[in-house]
């Protein structure tokens, strides 16, 4: 059984705040047998990873995007600094490739519940140090997963995946197994922390502060060290069909 929890109570995050300790706070059990999801938002606003509009001058580069797609140049101005590539730019929409080698509308930036009207959100620096030290801080020692929500190339509508790991494994190898039938599986490797991302956002609120979540049931992935990271779900560049 699968069990989720959002964790109610959590004030509007500023830099600097202790994430743990507001977690902390709110009163929910957690204990090395739990996975806590958490959106990254809240970790990048406790990191400081806040950019005012009024702070940026864009470049010729920006301008001259922000005007093929009718966006804000200093919006675009950001995008293209938390870019490795711009991968496309089509209909309004920046696809680049992260420092991180995720590849995300608009490099993971975001204005989406910025507590500031002209103001953007960044992803976190390594979403994989942020976990790991979310999880040394809590009580019990939970797993951690930050997420984020990334639009998919063969689907509509966005779905929450994982962009930092500790403590859960991050993908289940079937390969070489026997199916139901007893025919060996070739290609199923399943994504569990995305899947734990994806599970977290059906219980909480988009409006309603709510950006962590407790998941129990996952005891068999997790593990006592802080494992790889989100390293193994990142799609190697010989591998992306999309590029």
């Amino acid at each position: 059984m699968i069990e989720l929890l959002a964790l109610p109570g959590l004030p509007e995050v500023r830099p600097g705040d202790d994430l743990a300790q507001l977690i902390i706070a709110t009163g929910t059990e957690l204990t090395s047998a739990d996975t806590l999801v958490v959106a990254h938002k809240v970790v990048s606003k406790a990191e400081g990873r806040l950019v005012d509009l009024a702070d940026v001058t864009p470049g010729p580069r920006a301008r001259q995007l922000a005007a093929d797609h009718g966006k804000d140049p200093r919006h675009v101005e950001v995008v293209l600094s938390e870019a490795a590539q711009l991968v496309r730019a089509d209909g309004g929409r920046l696809i680049c490739r992260t420092r991180h080698g995720f590849v995300c509308a608009n490099a993971g930036v975001d204005q989406s519940n910025a507590a500031e009207p002209d103001q953007l959100i960044l992803l976190p620096i390594d979403p994989d140090a942020s976990a790991r030290a979310l999880r040394a801080a809590l009580p019990g020692h939970p797993a951690v997963v930050i997420t984020d929500s990334f639009g998919r190339a063969w689907r509509t509508g966005q779905c929450e995946v994982a962009i930092g790991v500790a403590g859960l494994k991050p993908l289940e190898d079937w390969r070489g197994l026997p199916d139901t039938a007893g025919r060996e599986l070739h290609a199923t490797v399943i994504a569990i922390a995305d899947e734990a991302a994806a599970a977290a956002d059906l219980v909480r609120g988009k409006d309603s502060r709510e950006p962590a979540v407790r998941v129990r049931g996952l005891q068999r992935h997790i593990t006592t060290d802080d494992g790889p990271g989100v390293a193994p779900l990142v799609r190697k560049l010989e591998d992306d069909l999309f590029r």
